[in-house]
């Protein structure tokens, strides 16, 4: 940046500052409600905190002692120390009391007039007298639908039709208004007078960038309409940017629509580019550069972006990079950069700077001047309702300034509304800096630089990091995962044999494993184990436990690290064979895998830490030691749904503690198993530490149950199996050398409550997701759902809707969200559910479903009681069983009513109820505010309790004790009155 390019800005932005008036924003003034609220969340950063989480419940709260019990809950805690004027002295008063009404009345009426200081109506019609107000005070506008995404196709509809409402809305008034040269033209010409912004998310419920082309088909399908109609009306429309994940969906969306022959003279379109993004000026270019290819005249409008905590913290969750700046002044020196290259094609760019930072404006103008580009052919762009003295005095100066003006209900209008107050109450925020704190003008012009220290990637605060899911947002990693099930479609159909020793062995009989989706599809097959077989085995381990035993547990764990690593390196491939054996979408045959990988890692560690021999005290003349040792040889019986994960984890669990294994997987995923003992193999785990065993569960699993010799089992399975194996384990034989261990996880009948003041587009998602994913069959699966009266309705009739949405079909297409179950028998089961649900409840929804596979209906049944079978036994299907409850304590009473406790969730805003949930929600694993599937190891590990199973949790640090024995060694060190000196 030159000296001469410098002074210029300076004197632009000086130009700006000098026309503001003297008063401060509305957001900012104290004598406003608004404005002791702000005031007080740049002060104190809990009150913030609290305030914006009561904003965002607000909505909801459908009495005056909903209100005040949630004022309440949210800023009279004994902790707290908030301003007398928030509490209002409800500290002790009842939340029925006339008042605590009074006051949440009082509050009711500021929050909307707070929300409606940004949002200029509830629909256009509403809308539209403040539009010509501002009209005739010298400022355009875009008008934005609140409400970001639709859970269901139904809803999507809704968005489209209000969409072509506000359309043809807007376009009719437009046409009685008076022309306004600044507004109406641009440096190209005529520019319409109505424009239009437009979120993807809201017009397709499946938008997944995983099925890119399936997503822009489906959003297509509604919002090629929308143009048509906007090409007709004369109306500008722009897309808007959402979340990261949708970013590259979005720009190719924008450019498939161009190419519309329909479309191919519209001009007037737009779409949004994100500077906090690390990518962004790439897009920049690539945009720039297919515009001219294709010879159109577009429109970018240019933002910092608005979502950056949400990008932050979801990539930090995911242990995905982070893709935005993590310092305010890297965003602002990209979007300087970003303006630059957008205005060098001012040709075939229309530029939009969307920008509350005079800095960032009076760069844009800046190098537009030292172009040739006239005022006209740059657009201001603000938001409605912030920053008013700063848009008379573009207005004054010449420049267009166009307001961007959400329209919609108070309810999908509050996460727009805590975006605002979170940008006006940033730290690093331009408005604060220049209404709230009075920084000189020198200081807010100055161009963006490091001033100290740079805040670099955060990383969680942990000393384990899970293995990352993949980023099916990557186009690099779709193709990657595509060319892997390409190549394992290559080896279907071969033979996997017995490992016993190192030693293979075809078997008798064979194992057939078919494609649940594509039913007549080989996969391949195993030899079938037979119970001379199991003995062999059984043997084989016994002879190779004591080298295995004294073998340093250093080694080991570098051994389990080895097949980490091999399973990295074939990550893609193993989840490949899943999604063909099991039925499993590409996320979920992922997250399996990289589950498997945690596992290793974490168990190498945990064995260091529990078999380091602990000096237990000191003391004089005395040397006291505690240690842990392998108990022998044991059997892992693992299931066909975590086919990789679970056999992983219970296998190494077994080994790196020094034991032997007998490992016999489901008989429908024995390729999956036998593509583990390959990696086992390839890294060097010794013959017969672990064995590689296939075969009937009533055969050969059965006889290695009731082996003598066995001193543990690591079962995962159903409750009837594994009830039969406790007892049998347990039935002391004359022969065996001590008493066996039964590692032992069975299944749950798990619950979500869905409480009176919950997020309902938040409860739907977790709802579906943790019901219908993965088709239902995860012991952690959510079968009940449990609702409070004042959402049962709403949320009904959206899960249904949802659920109706949801695209059925094989698992190996990504436009498929929900696959097959597992083979025929368990589908007749899921039928045979349905018809009880029948008899028992009221059937909301019982999908139709494709041939060719062993597709299950998904069902929803209402009205079902607690005594009823739906709502105690485990169906392992997409069953979901609706529940009413009458308050939240009778929602827990139904939750914990069944015989299983293992995973439960709880969508609510209410502090008082959650703090409920955690001590008397009575499952061993508890979500709050998200889905009740997913258990990350070390994060959530996972098992529970009453006839959900016995043992510690899976991936938890005391896993690995119930492989081990141990034994304490008291040595007296003293010789004749002499003794060693204590450390």
């Amino acid at each position: 940046m030159t000296a001469q390019h410098e002074a210029e800005i300076r004197r632009i932005g000086e130009a700006i500052f000098a026309g503001m008036p003297k008063e401060s924003p509305s957001v900012f003034r104290k004598d406003y409600w608004n404005g002791k609220i702000m005031e007080w969340s740049m002060r104190d950063e809990a009150f913030k905190v609290e305030m914006f989480r009561f904003v965002d419940v607000f909505p909801v709260l459908q009495t005056p002692e909903a209100t005040a019990r949630h004022i309440q809950e949210y800023f009279c805690r004994p902790e707290q120390d908030f301003p007398a004027w928030i509490q209002l002295g409800m500290k002790s008063v009842s939340s029925g009391s006339l008042i605590a009404k009074t006051a949440a009345k009082q509050i009711e009426k500021n929050i909307k007039g707070m929300a409606y200081g940004f949002v200029a109506g509830e629909d256009a019609k509403e809308a539209l007298p403040r539009i010509v107000k501002m009209r005739k005070q010298g400022l355009t506008f875009t008008v934005d639908l609140l409400g970001e995404s639709t859970v269901s196709e139904a809803e999507a509809d809704a968005y489209q039709q209000r969409y072509t409402e506000l359309i043809d809305t807007l376009a009719d008034a437009a046409a009685g208004w008076q022309p306004d040269p600044l507004l109406d033209q641009d440096a190209h010409g005529p520019i319409p007078r109505v424009n239009v912004s437009i979120k993807i998310s809201a017009l397709f419920s499946q938008i997944d960038p995983l099925d890119l082309d399936g997503s822009i088909a489906g959003i297509k399908r509604r919002l090629l309409p929308l143009f048509e109609q906007a090409h007709r009306r004369g109306v500008f429309l722009n897309l808007d940017m959402e979340q990261y994940e949708v970013k590259d969906l979005t720009l190719a969306l924008f450019q498939s629509l161009l190419l519309e022959p329909s479309l191919r003279d519209y001009h007037h379109a737009g779409v949004v580019i994100q500077a906090y993004l690390r990518d962004s000026l790439n897009d920049v270019h690539a945009l720039c550069a297919w515009a001219r290819q294709q010879g159109r005249r577009i429109t970018v409008r240019l933002v910092k972006g608005a979502y950056w905590d949400y990008e932050t913290i979801h990539a930090q969750q995911h242990g995905w990079p982070i893709p935005v700046y993590q310092n305010k002044w890297e965003t602002d020196a990209n979007y300087e950069a970003c303006a630059r290259v957008l205005l060098d094609h001012h040709d075939v760019v229309r530029t939009s700077i969307a920008s509350h930072n005079v800095r960032s404006m009076a760069s844009a103008m800046a190098y537009a001047e030292s172009l040739g580009i006239p005022k006209a052919g740059v657009e201001i762009q603000m938001l409605y309702g912030m920053a008013e003295p700063m848009k008379q005095s573009l207005r004054q100066l010449g420049y267009r300034v166009r307001d961007y003006v959400p329209v919609g209900e108070l309810v999908p209008g509050m996460a727009y509304l805590v975006r605002r107050l979170l940008e006006n109450t940033s730290n690093e925020g331009f408005l604060r800096a220049k209404f709230a704190e009075n920084t000189d003008t020198e200081t807010l012009l100055r161009p963006p630089a490091s001033a100290g220290r740079d805040v670099t990637d955060p990383t969680p605060n942990t000393t384990f990091l899970n293995e990352a899911h993949t980023d099916f947002a990557r186009a690099e990693r779709r193709q990657a995962f595509a060319t892997a099930l390409q190549h394992v479609r290559s080896q279907l159909g071969r033979h996997y044999e017995l490992v016993i020793g190192g030693e293979r062995r075809r078997g008798e009989t064979a194992i057939y494993s078919y494609n649940p989706s594509r039913a007549d599809e080989l996969v391949g097959t195993a030899a079938c184990a037979s119970k001379e077989d199991a003995e062999h085995a059984i043997r084989t381990a016994y002879a190779a436990f004591p080298s295995w035993r004294d073998t340093p547990v250093e080694a080991r764990a570098a051994l389990l690290r080895r097949l980490a690593d091999e399973l990295r390196r074939r990550r893609d491939e193993l989840s490949a064979w899943m999604v063909l054996e099991v039925g499993k979408s590409w996320r979920e045959a992922d997250a399996d895998t990289a589950e498997a990988i945690d596992f290793c890692d974490y168990y190498a560690d945990e064995a260091i830490r529990l078999m380091t021999p602990t000096v237990l005290g000191r003391y004089p003349g005395e040397s006291n030691t505690l240690f842990a040792q392998p108990m022998g040889v044991g059997v892992v019986i693992a299931p066909w749904n975590f086919p990789l994960a679970i056999l992983c984890g219970m296998t190494v669990a077994a080994a790196v503690t020094g034991n032997c294994v007998v490992m016999k997987p489901a008989e429908q995923s024995s390729i999956i198993a036998a593509k583990l003992m390959e990696a086992m193999e390839a890294v060097g785990f010794p013959a017969g530490v672990v064995n590689y065993l296939p075969g009937i569960g009533e055969d050969v699993g059965a006889h290695l149950v009731d082996h003598a010799w066995k001193r543990f089992i690591a079962f995962t399975g159903s409750r009837d199996v594994g009830l039969h194996i406790l007892k049998t384990a347990y039935t002391t034989l004359p022969t065996q050398p001590g008493v066996k261990r039964v590692i032992c996880e069975m299944g749950g009948k798990n619950a979500i409550i869905v409480d009176d003041d919950a997020d309902l587009d938040e409860a739907v998602k977790a709802v579906v997701h943790s019901a219908f994913g993965f088709q239902g069959q995860k012991c952690s699966a959510c079968s009940r759902v449990i609702v409070l009266p004042d959402n049962y309705d709403a949320f009904v009739e959206r899960l249904v809707e949802a659920t109706r949405s949801l695209p059925i079909g094989p698992s190996d297409d990504p436009a498929y969200g929900v696959g097959p179950v597992i083979d025929a028998e368990a589908r007749a089961k899921v039928e045979a559910y349905i018809e009880i649900g029948r008899q028992e409840g009221t059937a909301l929804l019982v999908r139709e479903v494709p041939s060719g596979g062993h597709f299950a209906p998904l069902a929803i049944f209402s009205e079902i009681e607690v005594h009823h079978r739906l709502a105690q036994e485990e169906v392992f299907g997409p069953v979901l069983a609706v529940m009413r409850a009458r308050d939240f304590g009778h929602a827990l009473e139904i939750a914990n009513s069944t015989s299983y406790a293992l995973t439960g969730g709880v969508i609510s805003r209410s502090p008082a109820n959650l703090d409920r949930a955690r001590r008397e929600f009575r499952v061993g694993n508890l979500y709050i505010n998200r889905g009740c599937t997913g258990a990350l190891v070390y994060r959530q590990p996972f098992g529970g309790f009453k006839f959900s199973g016995i043992g510690a949790k899976a991936g938890g640090p005391n896993y690995l004790h119930q492989f081990v024995e141990e034994r304490a060694v008291s040595e007296n060190t003293m010789r004749r009155g002499f003794a060693p000196e204590l450390d």
